[in-house]
């Protein structure tokens, strides 16, 4: 309360107060306690003595205040309210939004000498005591200015009051007025009211007891009486309203005017109770000329209309934003600066990240493909857009509907408190199996050991993948994991695995890197399971247990707000931006205060997070995650997951904003690749949210181009190319499979090898790059390796040819002189070529004269 000037007759009246009260407090203490003595000089004496060392000073804090989140509104300078949260609904105005009618109702029905004293209204005061003190009816002949006082008890007690019982407690405490206790009570009352008026205006006094006082239930306040009783502002009331609210405050859960089926004070009797007491307001009014014959004739007349206008409280008031709004909620619940009571009593502004240009087609995007209810399935999906160089959430949408009433919100019904998007901590949810989304903690650990995007590994599918471990020991592989559709696999680069979301592929990479390195790149990104458990085993709470090669590819819940700040690590140049929901936090005063603790920290190298962005492009331009493009222009990266056919994700982020969708079973097995009517086939959900999604951020925060690969981390590996001539065909498959080539078996040719036996291969053992295909070609047992017979005589080199089980004849001839009878210059097919027995083998010579049959 600002401090204001007091009058001279104010302070004299205020010492006069004390001197005169202390003496009628005398007697009156005293006679509560011993009346045979009540009037000795002694016990007056006494008496005021004991009132004198009555604590003088009361500390004037703030009333409890709601709670309000706000988020910036597109259309107006103007932050919009999002939802508020309080114990009591108080909204605090200045002396010029209230009107004078209200002052002069209070003033008129509870104090109307209240200018002339020094806050004790010694005359009122007196004789309430003695008629209480005589056994009459009790009469409160309470000042404002104690009335006051008492508000500022009750709530400072209030304040501490963790539960209901507490609460009443602490009315009963400050009210009561039965025997010396109560009297002590209202003496300590009277002397703290003799205080503040030394310090405050009389005007100060006056409008914080309107600001403070109850008036029935939750409804605390002039302004907040008004609006919830009324539907208009303070400033606004009527004579009829202003006289009502003055006769409810004196007795606010009897006159309340909302319970319109109380019998004794309810709509079926006009609300009986409350009239009267208006009605004495009024006439006060009138007697202290405050107000004409006419106004009062017709105020009196009048009937009670209440228009009940509750004030929402929690996030169902903010629609289709209440999951953000949840999220807030807890952020501020579980800060060590606030907590629950400062959320519900603390009177905050909390000014929030959330943008409604990307929210509300967020929001429109749920409505239009993401029903809330499916037949036969408890149904989910959920959608979180984080600007990728803040961390700060821009949207967040929720298929459902958001409700705490444990009797609507139950599994399938379409109605939800839990945040699907968040984890257990910030929603009650504990996250989803991302699926394949997964899969880039594995890219980037296979970045970081130095290995290329561009390596060639054989990624066929088979029962086990050998090589895997944690930190050394080994990791065996216990049954054949199968690709989506049960695809065979094949020999590819890292990219085309990322591209195509290859199981098998991502296996043969996992066997070549530690699965402990992989989950602490996950741990290192911030990711936890959602009921908050580390993949690593040297922290607590863990998930108690070594990693398999299964979980490489999503089989952990965690929160889909986890999984847009990974990938808007990536997109950031390798910089983690935590997820951050508030943008400014003010006191009543409007006062900004400490805002809940988030960070950016280098997590990546740039040419990692550069790298593994050039892999993970592939999946929007020709890859799985093409059909959730927006095709606007803005360059994306992304991934799918999908998990047992029950869980899917897709999450793409630009250079500036990272959105990442879930659909899904929130309980139990549907498969999700069946169509549900009127829907589309539910898996296909993802696509459509994330591009109208994405699509709306990207129109916000337009990204730019990704910086190129690292040419180290995408340069063409060359391996060497085992030679397979003389194996099996199985044989050699394995051998050029496990030497990260891809074989191809052609057609069976002759040669010199047993029948089914490689005979050659193309390209031949060497130095080629990592990942050639092959082709090898198997023996028909039917070969021969043709003579070499160059420089012999031409007599000679035929019997060779021959007797090797071809047919030979004479070719072309050049005659040369000294050649003799003739000497062999080559054949076709020439020497140590492999043919088929019976192959015409032509041999070709020279000789001194060509002519002839010469031997």
């Amino acid at each position: 309360m600002p401090l204001g000037k007091r009058t001279a007759s104010g302070v004299l009246g205020g010492v006069l107060g004390l001197v005169g009260l202390s003496a009628v407090a005398g007697v009156l203490v005293t006679a509560t306690v011993t009346p045979a003595i009540a009037v000795s000089g002694y016990a007056a004496s006494s008496a005021i003595t004991l009132f004198d060392k009555l604590p003088s000073y009361l500390e004037v804090d703030q009333p409890m205040l709601p709670t309000t989140i706000y988020v910036d509104d597109p259309n107006s300078d103007e932050p919009y309210e999002l939802a508020s949260f309080y114990d009591q609904n108080r909204t605090p105005v200045s002396w010029d939004e209230v009107p004078q009618v209200m002052y002069d109702s209070i003033l008129s029905s509870e104090d109307p000498r209240y200018y002339e004293h020094g806050g004790v209204d010694l005359i009122g005061t007196a004789r309430a005591l003695v008629n209480n003190a005589g056994g009459g009816d009790t009469q409160g002949g309470s000042s404002i200015s104690q009335q006051y006082v008492k508000n500022v008890l009750i709530q400072e007690c209030e304040k501490d009051s963790p539960d209901q019982e507490t609460l009443l407690a602490c009315w009963t405490k400050y009210t009561t007025a039965d025997g010396a206790e109560g009297y002590e009570r209202k003496l300590q009352e009277m002397r703290y009211a003799i205080a503040i008026e030394k310090e405050y205006s009389k005007n100060d006094i006056l409008l914080g007891y309107l600001n403070i006082a109850n008036f029935g239930g939750v409804t605390y306040g002039i302004e907040a009486a008004a609006q919830y009783y009324f539907g208009v502002s303070a400033k606004d009331l009527t004579i009829v309203q202003a006289a009502t609210l003055a006769g409810i405050v004196q007795n606010p859960n009897y006159y309340r005017i909302d319970q319109p089926d109380n019998e004794v004070n309810g709509e079926a009797n006009g609300y009986a109770a409350t009239k009267d007491r208006r009605n004495y307001v009024l006439t006060r009014l009138y007697e202290d000329g405050k107000i004409t014959e006419a106004e009062y004739t017709e105020a009196h007349a009048a009937p009670i209309e209440p228009s009940i206008h509750p004030r929402e409280k929690g996030c169902t008031a903010a629609g289709g934003s209440a999951y953000f709004c949840q999220y807030v909620k807890t952020v501020i619940e579980s800060d060590p600066n606030y907590g629950p009571e400062a959320l519900r009593r603390g009177g905050l502004n909390v000014y929030t990240t959330l943008d409604l240009k990307v929210q509300l087609p967020a929001e429109q995007a749920m409505r239009d493909y993401a029903p809330a209810t499916l037949p036969g399935m408890d149904f989910g999906a959920t959608a979180v857009t984080l600007e990728a160089d803040t961390g700060k959430i821009r949207a967040m949408a929720q298929n459902t509907t958001f409700s705490e009433d444990p009797d609507v919100a139950k599994p399938g019904s379409g109605y939800s408190a839990q945040v699907y998007a968040a984890d257990q901590d910030h929603g009650s949810s504990r996250g989803f199996s991302v699926g394949s989304t997964f899969k880039v903690f594995t890219l980037l650990d296979w970045l970081e050991k130095g290995h290329s995007i561009n390596e060639r590994l054989n990624g066929v599918n088979r029962t086990s993948f050998e090589g895997f471990n944690c930190d050394g020991a080994p990791i065996p592989q216990t049954s054949k994991i199968q690709n989506f559709n049960n695809v065979g696999g094949y020999t590819g680069s890292i990219t085309n695995f990322t591209r195509d979301s290859l199981n098998s592929g991502y296996l043969a990479m996992a066997s070549r890197l530690n699965l402990c390195d992989i989950m602490r790149v996950a741990d290192r990104l911030d990711v936890q399971t959602g009921d908050g458990k580390y993949l690593v085993t040297d922290k607590e709470p863990n998930i108690e247990r070594t990693p398999v090669p299964f979980d490489i590819l999503g089989s952990f819940n965690v929160a889909p707000m986890t999984m847009a700040s990974v990938y808007a690590t990536i997109a950031n140049n390798g910089i983690q931006c935590e997820p951050k929901a508030i943008e400014k936090i003010t006191n009543a005063e409007g006062e900004e205060q400490p805002l809940p603790e988030t960070t950016c920290e280098q997590k990546l190298a740039p040419e990692v997070a550069a790298t593994a962005a050039a892999a993970l492009a592939s999946v929007m331009n020709g890859g799985t995650g093409a059909p959730a493009k927006a095709y606007d222009a803005v360059p994306v990266i992304g991934k799918t997951g999908t998990h047992e056919r029950e869980q899917t994700s897709m999450v793409q982020t630009s250079t500036k904003a990272s959105t990442f969708v879930w659909v899904g079973n929130v309980s139990g097995h549907a498969n999700l690749f069946q169509t549900y009517a009127p829907a589309d086939v539910v898996s296909n959900l993802r696509y459509r949210i994330s591009s109208a999604v994405q699509g709306a951020a990207n129109a916000v925060y337009p990204g730019g181009q990704f910086p190129p690969a690292d040419p180290n981390l995408s340069r063409l590996i060359m391996a060497d190319l085992p030679s397979v001539v003389g194996q099996t065909v199985d044989q050699a498959k394995n051998t050029l499979w496990n030497a990260g080539f891809n074989p191809v078996v052609g057609e069976p040719v002759a040669g010199t090898q047993a029948e089914g036996l490689i005979e050659s291969q193309d390209p031949g053992a060497g130095r080629v790059a990592a990942g050639t295909t092959v082709t090898i070609r198997p023996s028909n047992g039917k070969g021969g390796t043709v003579p070499d017979v160059q420089g012999s005589s031409l007599s000679d080199a035929m019997r060779a040819i021959s007797g090797a089980g071809f047919d030979a004849e004479r070719g072309e001839c050049e005659q040369k002189k000294g050649a003799g009878a003739g000497r062999v210059t080559g054949t076709n097919p020439g020497g140590g070529e492999v043919a088929p027995q019976g192959t015409t083998v032509s041999v070709n010579y020279e000789a001194a004269k060509c002519s002839g049959d010469d031997d």
